[in-house]
């Protein structure tokens, strides 16, 4: 009886031991640098338990026990407060920062420059050539896809305000979208709010077009404020607008590099030297200066503008004044 006792006794220690070194060397797990040459990108599907979320660590090569990971999940009571997104692990990350990481949902980010002065056929082909976003909007046309970002508007051109936009890996090329297009309606409406008096427009939309003439016809960003000026002036005497850009953007494909003298005698919605007012649509996605600049202009009375030839423009009051500068500098 005695030596059961001691069995008993010998084993209920052995347990204790065992389980003390496995707590040990669980501890020392949670704590320990994940071993990872370099960082390793994974993805959490929505719906995923902690079960799931941990097989998929590793099938995407994280270096971590699926078992002890959902162990330790579960002792620290976050299982069932996983996001579902895109990750990096990053050297010398712990198991425990790993599944903060998860938790809190710091997803990888990734980024896209959408560029002042492109038109909205450039913008979708870098979206569509981004390979860290999920492409939703294939096969929809321009105007299904102003409809399924929620837009009121049914032509693209000039509605995506041109940045830099951070955003989590493989999210929806539709929340890019949804997001340029947002920022260029806070910055119309900002600008619109903080206008000059007495411009010749009805309603922002028209104040867009004509800061996307503004953004393809300045070479100096110093002589926005003048080349809205111009413009301005022209529309406010019933003047053509003249713009070789509105012409080259009613061309479409048909521009290959050169505007001929038939082009500008060649009718389009776009060609503003047949046609009075401005443009039906903008021509390309304007940036914040230049929709500052068609609702703020300087004041002048220059009517005329041309290139010097060395990326800034000789502004003239009168058609005499213009001959002679284009004289000068153009022939």
């Amino acid at each position: 009886m005695a030596s059961l006792k001691k069995f008993f006794v010998f084993c209920t220690l052995l347990l204790i031991l065992i389980a003390a070194g496995a707590g040990w060397t669980f501890m020392r797990w949670i704590d320990a640098p994940l071993e990872v040459g370099k960082s390793i990108d994974f993805t959490i599907k929505p719906g995923s338990n902690i079960r799931s979320a941990s097989r998929q660590l590793v099938d995407a090569g994280v270096p971590v026990h699926p078992y002890l990971f959902e162990a330790l999940a579960r002792i620290m009571g976050k299982a069932g407060s996983l996001k579902a997104g895109s990750f990096e692990l990053q050297a010398q990350e712990t198991p425990q920062q790993l599944l903060r990481k998860i938790v809190e949902g710091k997803f990888s980010l990734t980024n896209l420059s959408i560029i002042e002065g492109w038109n909205f056929k450039q913008m979708r082909s870098a979206i569509d050539a981004h390979h860290s976003i999920k492409h939703d909007t294939t096969g929809l046309s321009d105007r299904d896809l102003l409809t399924k970002i929620g837009s009121k508007y049914t032509h693209p051109e000039g509605l995506f305000f041109p940045d830099t936009y951070l955003f989590a890996k493989n999210s929806s090329d539709i929340q890019v979208y949804q997001q340029a297009h947002q920022a260029m309606l806070n910055r119309l409406d900002e600008a619109w709010k903080n206008r000059a008096q007495n411009l010749p427009y009805k309603e922002p939309y028209q104040a867009l077009i004509m800061a996307s003439i503004i953004e393809k016809e300045t070479g100096q960003a110093s002589e926005r404020g003048m080349i809205a000026s111009v413009f301005v002036n022209r529309l406010r005497s019933g003047m053509l607008l003249q713009t070789d850009p509105t012409v080259i953007y009613g061309m479409g494909d048909k521009f290959q590099g050169n505007i001929r003298r038939r082009d500008l005698t060649t009718d389009t919605p776009y060609n503003t030297y047949m046609r009075a007012g401005l443009p039906p649509t903008p021509i390309a996605l304007p940036g914040l200066d230049a929709l500052k600049a068609a609702l703020n202009p300087e004041p002048s009375n220059a009517y005329y503008f041309v290139a010097r030839g060395n990326g800034t423009s000789q502004f003239s009051e009168n058609l005499n004044d213009h001959n002679r500068a284009v004289n000068k500098y153009q022939r």
